[in-house]
């Protein structure tokens, strides 16, 4: 499907941060590999508790199962690679791995904001209508939700993909990132890119802002709901249960809003660079930490393993 573009090109040059010094590159590979490895075993955690403990065995973390294996996927489709080109001068792409590349990201980003709204409607749920929440949110309903949000990221993906490298890049194929990524590549193409920057804005108001309006409107609803419980313990055992949530939406969406969305006039490539590292492995690492900092029936769960294997039953 990319036949025309490939036969006119081997391979892409990732600029990444060959800006800066090897000193500067060495420290941040040694920052990035500490902040991979926490991303990849908070995760890790967070699959093993909502699998092996009975009291996790419901909805929001079967959910949250599914956002810390997107996660996982999501950081490893560009980190280790930056790590790479971090410590080597060398940082040509070949054309089916920036394909492959570029369509992983799109896919899983995707499947992210679907999964967010999803969530997003499980709290919506619990605490608007918690008489009708078995109805609402059945293992069918979830099976179905989950199932929809992957399959959603898996098509419209595709269709970004071939859209994004079926462009001419007749210029010197140098990307100004660290992994190819959507604004970059538009930007090395030339030639008439009127109608696929139309088509790209569009994709990008239909996977990132119609699910985090959806998310902003599920809140809205929720924080009337839990204004209206008369004890102050319920209010705060209703806040308790969301704001894990709300802090990682808003850590995630606000940065994707910047990239995707924003017009580039007012955000150059260089933001976008940055913006990226924040949330390809930042957040990745802080989730497993915000959902197991500020949630009590992680912690117990967690507590409850520990326990076990430092104390096991004779």
């Amino acid at each position: 499907m990319f036949s025309m573009n490939q036969s006119s090109m081997n391979a892409f040059i990732l600029l990444g941060f060959s800006d800066l010094s090897f000193q500067w590159r060495s420290i941040m590979f040694l920052i990035l590999s500490v902040f991979y490895m926490v991303a990849l075993l908070g995760n890790i955690l967070i699959i093993i508790l909502t699998t092996v403990d009975p009291h996790l065995n419901t909805p929001m973390y079967f959910f949250l199962w599914n956002l810390s294996i997107l996660e996982m996927c999501y950081t490893s489709v560009t980190i280790p690679r930056l790590l790479m080109d971090l410590l080597k001068e060398d940082r040509s792409i070949s054309f089916p791995c920036c394909a492959l590349q570029l369509y992983f990201f799109i896919f899983l980003g995707s499947t992210e904001c679907f999964l967010f709204a999803v969530m997003a409607y499980d709290r919506y749920a619990a605490i608007v209508n918690p008489l009708r929440y078995t109805v609402l949110i059945s293992r069918r309903r979830c099976l179905q939700l989950v199932i929809g949000s992957w399959v959603g990221g898996i098509f419209l993906a595709l269709g970004q993909a071939v859209l994004i490298l079926s462009l001419p890049y007749c210029r010197l194929h140098v990307i100004n990132h660290f992994f190819c990524d959507v604004p970059p590549l538009v930007k090395l193409a030339c030639g008439d890119k009127y109608f696929a920057e139309i088509e790209i804005s569009l994709y990008s108001a239909v996977v990132v802002m119609v699910p985090f309006v959806l998310v902003l409107l599920s809140y809205v609803r929720i924080l009337d709901a839990i204004l209206k419980i008369r004890s102050s313990q319920g209010q705060r055992k209703a806040f308790s249960t969301c704001a894990s949530h709300l802090t990682s939406v808003f850590l995630f969406y606000v940065p994707a809003i910047c990239v995707y969305v924003i017009p580039k006039s007012k955000y150059s490539l260089n933001s976008d660079r940055l913006l990226a590292l924040f949330y390809a492995v930042i957040i990745p690492m802080l989730n497993p930490l915000i959902y197991s900092l500020r949630n009590k029936e992680v912690k117990g769960a967690l507590r409850n393993r520990m326990n076990g294997r430092l104390c096991p039953q004779r």
